[in-house]
């Protein structure tokens, strides 16, 4: 069956790297993908980065995709809020770079803290994953929240995978808010359906011939079943064999890695 699929929705983080390491077998993987004509999108929960940095980051490890077939969360939540809020909308970010530019690109206007503690409620609470978080920068998301900001999340993702172990997410963020507000955010990433439409669409897809692959059984794998879509799980990041459930309800296919699964497609 496995023959059947013709797309590919690749996450990233656990899947073609960890951190900073590119997995083995990585430019063999997408060597495989173009001779055998299977056509791919790269869907990151990450928000931190954009389309363009995660080519750049994949060119280092000798690999050429372009930033049309690269769709991450923040870009994700940016297309989701255009279509529900007017141009010049107020929007106060907790997020790196990737984020922020998503946001700006759409004519979102991003607000500082200080604004908000002078009294601007925005519209949007914007929460990505920001490895500088700090108590003042979540205290004001905290404090417009309560106000009556719309709060949205890019992605639910709790951890993330790094050379080390793994490190506190987006998620983590939006539970120390969500305690603090009481107030459940809408969630944008994976395992929502947004992310699994766009990339469809990049694919000209359907979910009869599109698969995910993802390392993380909550999101990319669950996910994937939510939208109709064939699930492969790769063991090389967050999911362990132990976390698979005996019941039927996990992957289609499991694979140790990406290597293992280029030698079957």
């Amino acid at each position: 069956m496995l023959q059947q699929i013709k797309n590919l929705i690749l996450d990233m983080d656990g899947v073609l790297w960890r951190g900073e390491t590119p997995m083995p077998g990585l430019n063999h993987f997408f060597d495989t993908l173009r001779r055998r004509d299977i056509n791919f999108v790269l869907a990151t929960n990450n928000a931190t980065q954009t389309a363009v940095q995660y080519t750049g980051k994949l060119a280092r490890f000798g690999v050429t995709v372009p930033p049309s077939q690269i769709v991450t969360s923040a870009e994700a939540t940016a297309d989701y809020l255009r279509d529900e809020y007017a141009p010049g909308t107020a929007v106060y970010v907790v997020g790196e770079p990737g984020l922020h530019q998503a946001l700006q690109a759409r004519e979102f206007v991003i607000c500082g803290a200080q604004e908000v503690r002078d009294g601007l409620v925005p519209a949007l609470v914007v929460v990505g994953f920001n490895r500088h978080a700090d108590y003042p920068l979540l205290a004001m998301a905290a404090l417009a929240i309560h106000k009556g900001a719309r709060f949205v999340g890019t992605n639910p993702d709790v951890t993330f995978p790094s050379e080390i172990g793994l490190m506190p997410g987006a998620g983590s963020l939006l539970a120390f808010l969500q305690t603090a507000t009481d107030v459940q955010p809408t969630i944008v990433g994976k395992p929502g359906p947004i992310m699994f439409r766009q990339a469809l669409k990049r694919l000209g897809g359907t979910t009869a011939n599109t698969a995910m692959v993802g390392d993380r059984l909550n999101t990319d794998i669950a996910g994937a079943k939510a939208a109709g879509l064939r699930a492969i799980l790769v063991l090389s990041g967050i999911t362990q064999p132990e976390d698979i459930p005996a019941n039927g309800a996990g992957p289609d296919w499991i694979f140790a890695d990406i290597s293992a699964l280029a030698q079957v497609l």
